[in-house]
């Protein structure tokens, strides 16, 4: 029997409803205020993730107040006109459930995972924070210090998380991904009541957020639902995403971070690189594929060379942050032998891709990466969140339902010419920048 739903995407297009090659059932939805929602069905347990993804990230804060955007993602569980601080989360445990929230920089993401039969419930509680959360001043200074010693855990007693905050403010000239998503310590000092209520009032509506469910759950129900409690909001004009064009590299730099706390030096290189983009997704792919050939494990090219044949390095890697609005970047890791300087583990390395770029990718090692990928494609389907997360972080970062979908088809036919040709535009650049991280003493 053919379901009505799939009827009115015969007849009227609306609801879209998709089915991935990997076996996905997606429909999507787009309320009258402009919220989408994107339901994809999988019945294996009574259990379901339930996300709203705000397209807004650290990205997008106004000059002067970096951190502001997780700062609001602190106070989003401190109450509402309905809700007492804390109360939220309280209510998900109740049921057995969790929940949880992120930010990065080009959104902000709210997590419930509970029983089917709370979803009505989170969604109650979830639309009543989107327009009646409470922001005062008591709040905001306790709050302000759960933040600053959230930074002093994650970033300031961590020398690598320090180092890596150096490290992208060199890699981004102009552009915001070069600061830090928690925010610098003096601009989060800086922010006020105003400032976060006004982020608030500009961001947080229906028309600049999707709603993800996943799990046990029947698309119609959830549509029913979701005009209940989500499609009573009003809509709001919603400033675009006018974001600082990144300059031209003329030169690429080299930076050196010396910490009483490492004890294991160590170097990195990034390279800025395109982003993957909605209907033209072969370049990211391609970049995909050369991270891991090149680095993505023990019989990655790096790896190889460095620790098993020349005996210079103890770790080797390589990664590619794909999921971007804007440029992002290719990440290669280097971790010398006790043996070898900083500066020898750089030449090596640098020989390598040399003898890459004039060698290529053997064929079986292709093969090989792309079997790897398959089945990490279809492993990563055996969780809800991860395929929550999947649909949520790509339609956050410009990407369609059909962009997801088609993914894993389209890694599958990247050729090895594409990806030596994508190598070649990312190593022949000047827009790297290329860090030793090492002990005090050996800094220079």
């Amino acid at each position: 029997m053919v379901s009505w739903r799939k009827i009115m995407v015969l007849l009227f297009g609306l609801p879209h409803a998709f089915q991935a090659a990997a076996g996905d059932d997606v429909t999507m939805y787009r309320l009258d205020n402009g919220m989408d929602v994107v339901v994809v069905e999988d019945h294996r347990a009574p259990v379901a993730i339930h996300m709203v993804w705000y397209r807004v990230g650290s990205a997008d804060e106004p000059p002067g107040k970096s951190g502001i955007a997780h700062f609001l993602e602190h106070l989003m569980f401190k109450g509402t006109d309905e809700l007492e601080p804390g109360e939220f989360s309280l209510k998900v445990a109740k049921t057995g459930g969790t929940d949880n929230a992120f930010t990065s920089y080009d959104y902000t993401t709210y997590i419930q995972r509970v029983a089917t039969e709370h979803l009505e419930s989170m969604m109650r509680m979830e639309s009543d924070r989107m327009v009646n959360l409470v922001i005062d001043k008591d709040l905001v200074d306790i709050e302000r210090n759960v933040v600053l010693e959230e930074r002093n855990q994650r970033v300031e007693n961590n020398p690598s998380a320090l180092y890596h905050e150096q490290h992208m403010a060199a890699q981004y000239l102009n552009h915001p991904y070069g600061i830090p998503i928690i925010g610098w310590r003096r601009e989060i000092l800086r922010i006020d009541i105003d400032d976060l209520r006004k982020f608030y009032d500009t961001h947080y509506a229906p028309n600049n957020a999707t709603l993800v469910v996943v799990g046990d759950v029947d698309p119609e129900e959830i549509y029913g639902l979701a005009r209940k409690y989500y499609g009573e909001i009003p809509a709001r004009q919603v400033p675009e995403r006018g974001r600082p064009l990144e300059p031209g590299h003329l030169a690429a730099r080299k930076l050196e971070f010396g910490d009483d706390r490492i004890a294991q030096p160590y170097l990195t290189r990034s390279y800025l690189v395109p982003e993957r983009d909605s209907g033209d997704q072969k370049t990211a792919a391609a970049l995909t594929l050369l991270a891991e050939v090149l680095g993505g494990g023990t019989t990655s090219i790096l790896n190889q060379k460095l620790q098993f044949d020349t005996r210079t390095a103890l770790y080797a890697g390589s990664y590619y942050r794909g999921l971007s609005l804007d440029e992002t970047t290719f990440f290669i890791t280097v971790v010398p032998t006790r043996e070898t300087t900083l500066e020898e583990a750089e030449a090596s390395m640098d020989e390598v891709l040399s003898d890459f770029l004039q060698n290529g990718i053997d064929d079986n090692h292709l093969e090989r990466v792309k079997r790897q990928i398959r089945a990490s494609e279809i492993y990563a389907r055996d969780s809800i969140r991860g395929i929550a997360n999947r649909y949520g972080r790509a339609l956050s970062s410009g990407l369609t339902v059909s962009d997801v979908q088609a993914w894993p088809d389209i890694l599958q036919s990247i050729t090895e010419k594409e990806i030596m040709a994508a190598a070649k535009t990312v190593f022949a650049g000047k827009n790297s920048v290329t860090g030793y991280i090492m002990a005090s003493e050996g800094a220079k």
